[in-house]
């Protein structure tokens, strides 16, 4: 089923030529990542796609560059599951960005999956949603700085959810640390409704830490006087591959995905809360974008919103650092 984008095509008029601009996108083999990587390139950036190999990525590459032959555009493989693999993607930007990286989207996601644990024995929603996310930040780092430096700005740009506002505001360490497989089990598939049950609570957690590591960026840019931005977005109820994947893996019922397709607005119009950190000049370092800052906010145009207070405050922020420097065992 095809949903009629109803906002995109008015937003994407709005948006400036991205000439000059190197940007990094992971998860682009559907959904709002292959929306941002599509539109980013044709509005004439450097695109460097990070998917994990597939026959999925390998046909969405190929459509991205013959959509945009004269556009310089690379794939990176990088698998999110793997801190070994994500130090081997940011090695492999570092060598085709010499120049810099003046965005980094951190977009990939999973929803729903089981009680499994990564190689690295961590949660395999944490870790693929926010702390192999949170390491390839770090990795890049000195190539965001130098575009900063050179460009007078560069963006540091996260995906969370509406996921983030339940079952639970509060970040909790134990989602954070080497328990993997040992985080409540799959539940029962009366259990695992939308927002409902084990599984949900470990996607909750993932989308709190998106947004928790963004006020975490932007408090530590500001205190800095950086001039790179962190921002953060959300793309309301969007039809994507997530659905399918979640009903596939048990944490949806098939009839709840189902039904949420009809009723989702279009994976363009859900892409544009990212588009809008990564390409407006107006969208400033500490905003979060989506269609509405609610549980009710699962569809319409994306507007800017203050990060809440529920994740933006020291003890949150510090929490969320700590325990993420010290899964991926960063020396900062």
């Amino acid at each position: 089923m095809t949903t009629t984008s109803k906002h995109f095509p008015a937003f994407r008029r709005r948006l400036p030529s991205m000439a000059g601009k190197t940007i990094v996108v992971t998860g682009t083999t559907s959904g709002t990542g292959s929306v941002a990587a599509d539109t980013l390139a044709g509005l004439g950036a450097k695109v460097v796609v990070l998917n994990r190999k597939s026959g999925r990525s390998a046909s969405s590459f190929a459509l991205l560059t013959a959509a945009h032959p004269d556009v310089d555009i690379h794939q990176v493989e990088c698998d999110l599951q793997s801190f070994e693999s994500v130090r081997a993607a940011a090695e492999a930007v570092r060598s085709l960005c010499p120049e810099g990286v003046h965005v980094l989207c951190n977009n990939a996601g999973v929803m729903a999956l089981g009680d499994q644990a990564t190689v690295d024995g961590f949660d395999v929603q944490m870790q693929t949603n926010h702390l192999s996310h949170f390491l390839l930040a770090q990795e890049l780092m000195s190539l965001i700085e130098q575009a900063a430096s050179e460009a007078g700005e560069a963006r540091i740009v996260n995906h969370s959810s509406v996921a983030r506002l339940r079952p639970s505001k509060t970040l909790l360490p134990q989602f954070l640390e080497r328990n993997g497989g040992n985080l409540g089990g799959d539940g029962t598939r009366v259990q695992n409704m939308m927002f409902g049950g084990p599984r949900w609570l470990r996607y909750n957690q993932s989308k709190l830490a998106n947004a928790a590591f963004t006020a975490a960026l932007h408090h530590r840019f500001t205190q800095g006087g950086s001039p790179i931005k962190a921002l953060v977005a959300h793309p309301g109820f969007a039809s994507t591959h997530l659905q399918q994947t979640a009903a596939h893996e048990g944490g949806m019922s098939s009839v709840l995905s189902s039904f949420g397709d009809r009723f989702a607005q279009s994976a363009e119009d859900g892409a544009m809360g990212i588009l809008s950190c990564i390409g407006l000049p107006e969208a400033q370092s500490g905003q979060f974008w989506g269609p509405g800052s609610g549980t009710n906010a699962l569809r319409g145009p994306a507007k800017p919103f203050a990060l809440e207070s529920f994740y933006d405050n020291e003890e949150t922020r510090n929490l969320l650092w700590d325990k993420s420097v010290q899964a991926v065992q960063l020396e900062l």
